[in-house]
């Protein structure tokens, strides 16, 4: 009898918890969200300052060279020097085998291409400034890419 005079309702479960204050776990995953982002954006401004460094080594090196056979001693010497990185012995290459490895594995740019001129071009008395302005282009790129490490 007690029972029925009780004013008795049915269960109510509370209510969904709030998306806000989030979970710990949540502030993990966005904490390694924030740090791989950081650690990405740090990598790539330190590769593109050390990009826009070798270019303008070589840019600088270029532009004191006054004649064209100048300027090919220079780049020679500077993609000798870049060489040094990806292969200890290949600053010591010679002629064809020289050619060989500045061409990389992309093609034949330097041992058949425009860049042939390297080879003769800075022992020469006079050489075709359109072929040291290509030569100078390939040889800016490969620079970059020795530098870089890449075979």
């Amino acid at each position: 009898m007690i029972g029925a005079q009780l004013p008795l309702r049915d269960v109510h479960l509370p209510a969904a918890p709030g998306w806000w204050p989030l979970a710990p776990g949540w502030w993990l995953v966005i904490a390694a969200i924030v740090l791989v982002v950081a650690l990405i954006t740090i990598f790539y401004v330190r590769r593109t300052r050390r990009q826009r460094r070798w270019v303008q080594v070589f840019d600088t090196q270029l532009a004191a060279s006054h004649d064209g056979p100048a300027r090919l001693a220079a780049a020679s010497e500077l993609l000798r020097r870049a060489s040094r990185r990806v292969d200890a012995q290949a600053a010591l290459l010679h002629g064809e085998p020289w050619l060989r490895f500045l061409d990389g594995r992309k093609g034949e740019a330097f041992s058949r291409g425009e860049g042939r001129v390297l080879l003769e071009g800075g022992f020469r008395p006079q050489v075709e400034s359109e072929a040291v302005e290509q030569a100078c282009r390939l040889a800016r790129i490969r620079f970059l890419e020795l530098m870089a490490g890449r075979r």
